[in-house]
C-alpha cells in the first residue's frame, strides 16, 4: 500500500504524463522561458493555491508565500523574490493575496504565546493597533477577522511601495502596478481591494531618491 508521500509522487508521474499527452511541447517550453507578468505574494494556506484560482498555468505567476501573506521589510526571503521579479522577470503586476478565514489573522487577534510565531503575528498585530477603533467597532469573532484581513491586504500594499526596490521599478519603468486582494473560502472569488498604479504617491517620509536612474 502507498504511504501519503509514496502518493504525492505517483500523482506527479500521472500529472506530467496527461501534460504530455495533452501537449508534447508543454515541459520543454516551460524548461527554456520563464515570463511570467505578475508576482503573487500570497498566504502559505493550503486551500489557496495561486494557479488554481486564477486559472493560469505554470509559467504565467511568479509566487512568493508566507503566514497572512505578510511584506516584511526585514524579510529577505520576501525581498529576494521581490527584487528578482521586478528587476529581472519584470513583472507589471504584483498581487497581495488574503483569504477570509486565515489562521494567521484570528491567531493574531488572541493573547496566545506562539512561540516563534510571535516575532511573525506581531506585524498584524500592529496593522491591528493602527485600526484598533474601527475593529472593536464591530462585533467579536467572523466580522472583525475577515475585517482584518482585508486591512492587513492594504497594509501589505502600502508596504511594498515603501520599499526601494518598487520606488525604483516605478521612477525607471513606471512599473509595477501593486494591487490588494482577497480571497474567499467559502465562494472562491477573488475580490479587489486596492490598486497603486505605478508612480502612485506615498508618504514623504518612505520617499527615497536615486541618483543613478537610466
Amino acid at each position: 500500500m502507498s504511504t501519503p508521500v509514496q502518493r504525492l509522487l505517483e500523482n506527479n508521474r500521472s500529472w506530467a504524463a496527461e501534460r504530455l499527452a495533452e501537449d508534447p511541447q508543454f515541459f520543454s517550453r516551460l524548461a527554456s522561458l520563464q515570463t511570467p507578468g505578475f508576482l503573487w505574494i500570497g498566504c502559505s494556506d493550503s486551500r489557496v493555491p495561486a494557479n488554481e484560482i486564477t486559472g493560469t498555468q505554470p509559467g504565467e505567476i511568479f509566487v512568493q508565500r508566507n503566514v497572512a501573506n505578510l511584506v516584511v521589510h526585514t524579510d529577505v526571503n520576501l525581498l529576494a523574490v521581490l527584487e528578482y521579479a521586478v528587476n529581472f522577470l519584470k513583472v507589471r503586476d504584483v498581487i497581495v493575496v488574503g483569504h477570509y478565514g486565515c489562521g494567521g489573522i484570528a491567531a493574531a487577534l488572541t493573547h496566545q504565546n506562539m512561540g516563534i510565531l510571535n516575532k511573525w503575528l506581531r506585524h498584524i498585530k500592529d496593522v491591528y493597533r493602527f485600526h484598533e477603533e474601527e475593529l472593536l467597532a464591530l462585533p467579536e469573532g467572523r466580522e472583525r477577522q475577515d475585517r482584518l484581513v482585508e486591512l492587513n491586504v492594504e497594509e501589505q500594499v502600502f508596504n511594498l511601495a515603501k520599499t526601494s526596490i518598487i520606488q525604483r521599478a516605478w521612477q525607471r519603468e513606471q512599473r509595477p502596478n501593486l494591487h490588494g486582494w482577497v480571497y474567499g473560502l467559502n465562494d472562491g472569488i477573488l475580490k479587489p481591494l486596492l490598486e497603486l498604479p505605478a508612480g502612485s504617491p506615498i508618504d514623504g517620509i518612505y520617499r527615497y531618491e536615486f541618483d543613478d536612474l537610466q
